[in-house]
């Protein structure tokens, strides 16, 4: 059986377990949060090290990426630092090939028609090739990077601008705590009703989970989410603020879909040759798993 383990930086009520199978081979899949305890976390992963097949990194990113440029984050370098045997991942192989596969197949299959969609990607350079995968569909697309990760209410209209502003503020922001630009531990639990003019003027709101909780308005009626970590309870929010559909990239697993670094883990446990994965690498494999995205109606005629 292969083992894979997400330690993650976010909050411990979010850890779920499962036993579950991809191309016959049979894994024991785990979260475990540390709460925001980086300390914590490395010694977690030390003693894990060796023991089990591949580690997700949870609740922070090792890169943010902005077209051919990439940063990384210095609290996600001593996670990375502390796994000396197994390997580890952020799940940015898989955002960079499963969700623009995902945006792909809702279009092809004219589930949404993302010509006649505003959408709000709320972190575009945590998410790039969803980004792009945006664009190249049609969507009118308003990345939220400044707003939703540095508190600043200035809205981005193009991949072009959102490039050039990494450009400026990644080398800064990638050195900063990482609690200073991204929810962890408790602060995972919470929203503010804040920037709710943004989530209002777009048909849909893609991206991380707990970015798009952080300022969650009251009232959402009609709109769309695009994202992936969610449990029962979030989906229930969601449902309670008006959401009408709700759409996660990463398969269910016992009412949960994990977040794509426990995902992207899995496929290097199974590729099992401690090797780092190409884009084909992942490609292949998930041609192989035919992953689609789950897809919710969360409207009134559906609480049945």
């Amino acid at each position: 059986m292969k083992k894979v383990v997400s330690v993650s930086l976010g909050s411990s009520k979010r850890d779920h377990e499962v036993l579950t199978s991809f191309l016959g081979q049979e894994f024991s899949i785990k979260r475990i949060g540390t709460n925001g305890d980086i300390d914590k976390a490395v010694e977690l992963i030390k003693s894990l090290d060796g023991e089990i097949d591949a580690f997700g990194m949870g609740g922070i990113d090792l890169y943010i990426v902005a077209g051919k440029h990439r940063y990384t984050l210095r609290d996600a370098k001593v996670l990375r630092k502390a796994s000396v045997k197994t390997p580890m991942v952020d799940g940015s192989g898989l955002k960079n090939t499963l969700e623009r596969k995902i945006i792909k197949y809702l279009a092809d299959n004219q589930i949404i028609n993302f010509k006649e969609k505003k959408v709000l990607l709320v972190c575009g350079v945590d998410r790039f090739g969803m980004a792009e995968s945006l664009e190249e569909a049609g969507a009118t697309v308003t990345y939220g990077d400044l707003i939703f990760g540095l508190g600043i209410s200035i809205p981005l209209g193009s991949l072009k601008t959102l490039e050039m502003a990494a450009r400026v503020l990644a080398p800064i922001a990638s050195q900063l705590p990482f609690e200073m630009i991204y929810p962890i531990g408790k602060k995972q639990e919470v929203s503010i009703d804040k920037f709710g003019q943004y989530y209002q003027e777009a048909d849909i709101i893609a991206g991380d989970f707990l970015f798009i909780k952080r300022y969650l308005p009251a009232h959402l009626v009609g709109k769309t989410i695009i994202t992936n970590t969610v449990t029962r309870e979030d989906i229930e929010l969601l449902r309670a603020r008006g959401v009408a559909r709700l759409i996660t990239t990463t398969p269910e697993f016992n009412g949960r879909s994990f977040g794509t670094n426990v995902m992207e883990a899995c496929l290097v446990a199974l590729a099992g040759n401690n090797q780092e994965l190409t884009a084909e690498d992942y490609n292949r494999l998930l041609d192989k798993l035919n992953f689609a995205p789950r897809i919710l109606d969360l409207t009134e005629a559906n609480l049945a």
